[in-house]
């Protein structure tokens, strides 16, 4: 029996996002780089703002280089953090409780 062949991961991860801005935002600025497929950006319980942290995935591998290609990436005029994703976020668990996350 062969071993599966693992999917192709069109991801980032961006961090340093400030509390301001909202997912609406944060897929339009993405999706200059070509269609977002998905966004999460997960929320504090206690705080009700998001962590500061997201993932965005693409649609194809160009979207994906043409998002790390840029440097910096600016919100709001607050400078993000943008890396590529190693591993799928629908494995990745933001929350021990509970999912308090929004799923785009």
């Amino acid at each position: 029996m062969a071993a599966a062949v693992p999917k192709k991961v069109f991801e980032v991860f961006v961090s340093k996002i400030p509390w301001t801005i909202a997912m609406k935002e944060v897929r339009e600025y993405f999706g200059q780089f070509g269609q977002v497929k998905k966004c999460l950006l997960p929320f504090d319980k206690e705080t009700g703002f998001h962590r500061g942290f997201c993932w965005v995935g693409f649609t194809s591998e160009d979207a994906l280089i043409n998002a790390l290609q840029k440097d910096p990436h600016t919100l709001e005029g607050a400078k993000i953090q943008v890396q590529k994703n190693r591993r799928s976020f629908a494995a990745v668990k933001t929350n021990k409780d509970s999912d308090d996350s929004v799923h785009v």
